[in-house]
């Protein structure tokens, strides 16, 4: 150590035992790698352009045109999870027993448990939405389910259009996408001028079967909230289903997985993350080049890539993609270089779930990061020269697969989401779900 001078062997002998002493040394061998995995973060990003908005919704990224207030954000969780508004369904059994919850809960990262999501015609919930069947008394054609895996709403400040082929949002993105916005369809809604969050669960509202009626909430329990949330709306134009979209976009925007690992070590807490997770960071923002496509603070970036993953299949499937499933955004913009291309989705809160991907066809992080590895397209439908050119084998091995998969899954992984969900509604009902047997399974009778 040539900072010392060799003026006393006893000084340099104490020196040397404080270094080489076990728990001293790990700690200092901690604190030398610290360094290292800052360096390399700052050779593709800022620390501060990872950071995640904490504390204050004044750092969360809005819509201008629907600034995020604590009133609408009250007034949205509430929405979100209310079974109470599920007046729309096409069977009357159906009747306030789903919500918007019922395909993007808590208990699996705020997307869903199943590798389907059902709303209206679901049965059940399970531990975390694993078990949703579909109700006996329907005929599979009435029920509300999606042809692709239901995307999760954590993070969606962090992305300006929304669903896997991006086709909710009217700014950014999307600019020059104006000929798609079909009258007569959910895509429609973009012509309103808002970004992906509000446009999205606005058009859901309707999509999914759910209703905001007037009388009822002017003369409820929500009278009040919305009051509070839209006061400078008029009273005929104020308990409407454009409001309660705002709102529930207000609550969306607020879902943010800040007290994930890596982000208390991307704000100082060096003891956030192990060495393991530590070194998959290091993968992630090197060797891997996660960081390509899964960029900014929510790690979902905005752009399109086609990795040859499989459509949703299986006999577990109520509703068969169709081709325009399958083309993603390309099936949204109509330019065929879209085609076979999805949204890039955020990394957080991936740890347990076991369908991923846009067609739920991987079962865990590590078998998605050995696909990735590997580069060989699993659906033989998309056409190889259609396959994005970033699909290339990375070179990792086995050990380094197992950091990275720890990285992904315990740093990203912020397992106080509960936050963001109201202990009871204003009507009492018990959500995500209200149908028989979820009641049971919750223990909401």
């Amino acid at each position: 150590m040539k900072f010392f001078k060799p003026a006393s062997a006893l000084i340099l002998c104490a020196v040397s035992v404080f270094f080489s002493c076990g728990p001293d040394n790990d700690l200092y061998e901690g604190i030398t790698q610290e360094e290292p995995l800052r360096n390399q973060i700052e050779t593709v990003a800022t620390i501060t352009e990872l950071l995640l908005a904490e504390n204050s919704i004044s750092n969360i990224p809005s819509d201008p045109k629907n600034p995020i207030t604590e009133e609408k954000v009250i007034l949205g969780k509430l929405l979100f999870h209310e079974t109470g508004i599920a007046l729309a369904p096409k069977k009357e059994k159906g009747s306030k027993t789903y919500s918007c919850a019922s395909c993007h809960h808590v208990k699996a990262g705020f997307q869903s448990g199943m590798k389907q999501g059902i709303g209206e015609g679901g049965s059940g919930f399970g531990l975390m939405g694993e078990t949703r069947k579909i109700d006996a008394d329907y005929d599979p054609k009435m029920i509300d389910v999606q042809a692709i895996r239901s995307p999760t709403i954590l993070n969606s400040a962090y992305q300006d259009v929304m669903l896997w082929n991006g086709q909710f949002g009217a700014t950014k993105t999307n600019t020059g996408t104006e000929s798609e916005w079909t009258a007569g369809t959910p895509k429609e809604t973009n012509t309103l001028g808002f970004e992906g969050v509000e446009t999205q669960a606005i058009a859901g509202l309707g999509v999914h079967r759910l209703k905001i009626d007037t009388k009822m909430i002017s003369n409820g329990p929500y009278k009040r909230l919305f009051d509070n949330a839209f006061p400078k709306i008029t009273l005929e134009e104020r308990y409407s289903k454009l409001n309660a979209g705002l709102a529930i976009a207000a609550y969306e925007r607020t879902v943010i997985a800040s007290e994930a690992p890596f982000q208390k070590w991307l704000r100082g807490d060096s003891n956030a993350m192990d060495d393991d997770e530590k070194k998959g960071a290091m993968i992630f923002y090197g060797k891997g080049k996660c960081y390509t496509c899964h960029s900014g603070p929510g790690m979902n970036g905005m752009s399109f890539h086609s990795l040859g993953m499989n459509d949703l299949s299986g006999s577990d499937i109520h509703l068969e993609p169709t081709m325009n499933d399958k083309l993603g955004r390309g099936a949204f913009t109509k330019n065929p270089d879209d085609d076979f291309a999805f949204k890039t989705p955020t990394l957080y809160n991936l740890k347990g779930l076991s369908f991923l991907g846009h067609g739920g066809s991987f079962s865990s992080v590590r078998e998605i990061i050995e696909y990735k590895n590997k580069a060989v397209a699993e659906n033989t439908d998309v056409p190889e020269e259609k396959l994005d050119s970033q699909f290339m084998p990375l070179g990792l091995t086995e050990t380094e697969i197992d950091q990275l998969t720890n990285f992904v899954e315990i740093s990203l992984y912020d397992d106080d989401l509960a936050r963001f969900v109201p202990e009871i509604l204003p009507t009492g009902a018990c959500f995500p779900n209200a149908d028989e047997q979820s009641r049971e399974d919750m223990d909401c009778l």
